[in-house]
């Protein structure tokens, strides 16, 4: 997707069918970040540290998503 500096979309970008803002792109990209780290890494240590994210304040203002439902999805990949 080619983003041009004046856009008609009033600032919007067009994602997954949606309008999103930027502010709501930046929250996904954060928290699928996050998703992409805990897949990669095999350090108890940081699987707890992203897993405090997903419980934390900070993630519940970027997104609806349950973190005990992510969570335990994330725990399931990596049992596989």
């Amino acid at each position: 997707m080619t983003i041009h500096a004046n856009q008609s979309q009033s600032e919007d970008q067009k994602f997954g069918g949606e309008t999103l803002d930027p502010y709501e792109n930046l929250a996904q990209a954060i928290i699928l970040q996050a998703v992409k780290d805990y897949r990669l890494t095999d350090d108890e240590a940081e699987l707890a540290e992203i897993e405090r994210f997903f419980r934390s304040g900070w993630f519940g203002v970027l997104s609806k998503v349950d973190p005990e439902y992510l969570i335990k999805k994330l725990r399931k990949e990596k049992q596989k």
